[in-house]
C-alpha cells in the first residue's frame, strides 16, 4: 500500500514521521480554515467545562438527603391567573432553537454571497439571543425575589441555588457573548466588508463569509448545551 501524498510535502514512511506530520498544520489540516479549526478546539474544551458542571450537579443532587425542589413548581409562571409549569423555560427554549435555525440559513446565504438575506437572518438570530437573555434575567429576578440564593433555597435543598446560578449563569454568559458578536457581524455584512475584502478590526487578514460559519458553530454549540441543561435541570 503506497503512502498518501500531498503536493509540496512528502510524508515519511511508518511511525518515524508521526511527530513531524502531527506538528505540521499544513499537512494535518490542509484545506481546513484555521479559524474553523480553532473554533472546534475551543468548543471541545468548553464541552469539558459544561460536562463537569452537569456531572457535579447530578452528583450533588443524588447525594443530598434533603428533598430536591420540584422544577414544575419552582419554574411555574402564571398565565391568566393559572400557574403553568415551565412556561417561561419552554418559551426560552423555543426562541433559542429557532435562532439556531435562522443562524444556519444565514450561513447558507453567506456562502451564496446574498448580503441582504444573510444580514437580516443574522439580525434575527441576534434578537432571538437577546430575547433569551432577557427572559433569563427575568427568571433570575423572579427566583431571587422568592428567596433563592446560591447559599439558600426556600423550596428545598440549599445546593439548588448554587447549581442553578452557576450553570445557567455560565451558559447565559456564553449567549451574551454570542449576541454581541452577532450584532458585530450583522454590521459587517450590511456594510459589505466581505465583498470589499476589508481587514478585520484585530487582524491584518481580509474578512470572508467563512467567519459567519465559524460564528454559527459557536451559536449551535450554545443551543446544544441548553438542550442538555433543559433536560437535566428543568425536566429531571
Amino acid at each position: 500500500m503506497s503512502e498518501p501524498k500531498i503536493d509540496g510535502f512528502e510524508l515519511k514512511p511508518g511511525f518515524k514521521g508521526m511527530a513531524s506530520d502531527t506538528a505540521s498544520d499544513q499537512t494535518m489540516f490542509k484545506g481546513v480554515h484555521w479559524g474553523k479549526a480553532m473554533m472546534w478546539i475551543f468548543l471541545l474544551s468548553d464541552t469539558f467545562v459544561f460536562s463537569c458542571f452537569l456531572i457535579s450537579y447530578m452528583k450533588g443532587r443524588g447525594s443530598t438527603p434533603v428533598e430536591w425542589p420540584n422544577p414544575s413548581e419552582v419554574f411555574a409562571l402564571e398565565a391568566f391567573g393559572v400557574p403553568v409549569p415551565l412556561l417561561l423555560i419552554a418559551l426560552m427554549t423555543f426562541v433559542l432553537i429557532t435562532s439556531s435555525g435562522t443562524m444556519a440559513i444565514a450561513v447558507k446565504y453567506g456562502y451564496e454571497k446574498n448580503r441582504k438575506m444573510c444580514g437580516w437572518l443574522l439580525l434575527a438570530t441576534a434578537l432571538g439571543g437577546l430575547t433569551f437573555v432577557g427572559m433569563q434575567a427575568y427568571e433570575w429576578s423572579k427566583l431571587i425575589h422568592e428567596g433563592v440564593r446560591p447559599w439558600a433555597n426556600p423550596f428545598g435543598a440549599a445546593q439548588f441555588g448554587s447549581f442553578f446560578f452557576m450553570i445557567t449563569g455560565f451558559h447565559g454568559f456564553h449567549v451574551s457573548i454570542g449576541v454581541i458578536f452577532l450584532f458585530i457581524y450583522t454590521y459587517k455584512v450590511f456594510a459589505g466588508h466581505y465583498e470589499k475584502g476589508k481587514k478585520g478590526w484585530f487582524t491584518k487578514l481580509k474578512g470572508d463569509y467563512v467567519e459567519i460559519e465559524i460564528l454559527g458553530l459557536y451559536w449551535h454549540f450554545v443551543d446544544l448545551v441548553w438542550v442538555f441543561i433543559f433536560a437535566f435541570f428543568y425536566l429531571w
